[in-house]
């Protein structure tokens, strides 16, 4: 029982290990963290306007003024509406396809991209 000493747990290079890899994931976390919340914020405006029928939201460039506000009021400024969304009217619903991507660099040269396609299919009010 010579070595009992020495087998007590993990040294401190290894805790600076450990710490090391906790940060570089938190740090890819805290850079993706705000894409999401935009794209689930984007998500609830445009289900909005099926679930609530008092908006006057009868045609394209209505859907698209619609989503603009909501953009506007979550402060979502760095992406653009018309190349983000399409949006077409077809036997009374929209359907509305968005699709982007963001880059955010993580290490020189290596950025973090994430991609959202989603399609839905919105009924006019």
């Amino acid at each position: 029982m010579k070595f009992a000493r020495s087998q007590k747990g993990m040294s401190i290079l290894g805790w600076l290990m450990v710490l090391a890899f906790i940060a570089f994931f938190a740090s890819a976390v805290f850079k993706m963290l705000p894409h999401y919340l935009d794209y689930m914020s984007l998500e609830k405006i445009i289900t909005s306007v099926d679930a609530d029928p008092s908006m006057e939201v009868s045609s394209v460039g209505a859907f698209y003024g619609h989503v603009g506000k909501g953009m506007e009021v979550n402060s979502i400024r760095d992406l653009d509406l018309r190349e983000a969304l399409k949006v077409k009217l077809e036997n009374n619903e929209f359907r509305a396809h968005l699709k982007y991507e963001k880059r955010e660099p993580l290490i020189q040269n290596i950025d973090l991209v994430v991609r959202f396609d989603k399609e839905f299919r919105v009924r006019m009010p």
